[in-house]
């Protein structure tokens, strides 16, 4: 079975976990490849197109749909990530700085697709794209960072010789969880609105925490660089919003579309005359 690693700086940490929001003291962010390492949004296996605006790369959020973070070291040297979305970190869903957040753990030259939050050693629940109201974010009332997919690269001090090797595994048989809805009453009736979560809109988008699959992890020590060696960054919002901040042009739409379906549609074709069927 295979396993994915994560650290702490200076101590054992989980594998395949998550990264954090806030980057203080960290290199420019924006692209999302930096030669050295890459980051990519995926939904059914296919990176989303990215849209370069405003100083920011963007990509358009597809409401309900599940997606995946596709992060790539390609370097000869093991690499610790501090991944966070929406500002909660991928492992403990915590907000920190990136150099304390804990980190998965990526060998030389090594690829790793993250589906989701860790939940336990063997388990994680999937991201998917929802409304502020319904994220992860709104539930756990840290609603300061939603729609930013945040990447932080870490150098290891004593680089090891032998890497830790880890593959993510899904399993879409298993159980879906409450409704994000579901879960934000029960965390509301326990705690109360938070002032955080207020003013949230259903018009933008955020990450949900969806249903169950396989993903264990197992705690390695990686001896992380003070400060990161790369920070990536990716706004996600969805289409209207993306035409309104003029990343978008306005005539902008999706070949599968119906609207650009219609606008490509042509009364005439290349034929002479109407085909006989008794021919």
């Amino acid at each position: 079975m295979n396993e994915k690693s994560t650290i702490r700086p200076g101590r054992a940490a989980l594998a395949a976990l998550c990264l954090l929001a806030c980057f203080a003291l960290a290199p420019s962010a924006g692209a999302v490849n930096r030669g050295s390492y890459s980051m990519e949004i995926l939904i059914d296996g296919i990176p989303l197109e990215e849209h370069a605006a405003r100083g920011t790369t963007y990509i358009e959020a597809r409401e309900g749909r599940e997606y995946s973070i596709r992060l790539r070291n390609h370097t000869g040297q093991r690499v610790a990530v501090a991944l966070s979305v929406d500002g909660l970190n991928t492992i403990d869903a915590k907000t920190t700085k990136a150099r304390d957040g804990r980190k998965w753990i990526l060998g030389p030259w090594q690829t790793i697709t993250l589906d989701g939050w860790q939940t336990t050693h063997s388990d994680a629940r999937r991201f998917y794209f929802t409304t502020e109201e319904d994220s992860y974010g709104a539930w756990l009332g840290k609603t300061r960072n939603l729609g930013l997919i945040s990447a932080a690269f870490f150098r290891e001090k004593r680089p090891r010789p032998t890497p830790v090797q880890s593959e993510s595994r899904s399993d879409a048989g298993r159980n879906a969880p409450s409704a994000p809805s579901e879960q934000k009453m029960k965390r509301q009736e326990a705690l109360g609105e938070s002032e955080e979560s207020a003013g949230l809109s259903d018009e933008y988008a955020a990450t949900g925490i969806g249903r169950k699959v396989d993903h264990r992890v197992r705690q390695v020590h990686f001896d992380a660089e003070a400060s990161p060696s790369a920070v990536m960054e990716v706004r996600y919002e969805y289409h209207d919003a993306l035409v309104r901040l003029g990343v978008l042009p306005r005539h902008y739409a999706h070949r599968d579309d119906p609207l650009c379906r219609r606008e490509r549609a042509r009364g005439f074709e290349e034929m002479e005359f109407a085909p006989d069927p008794f021919k």
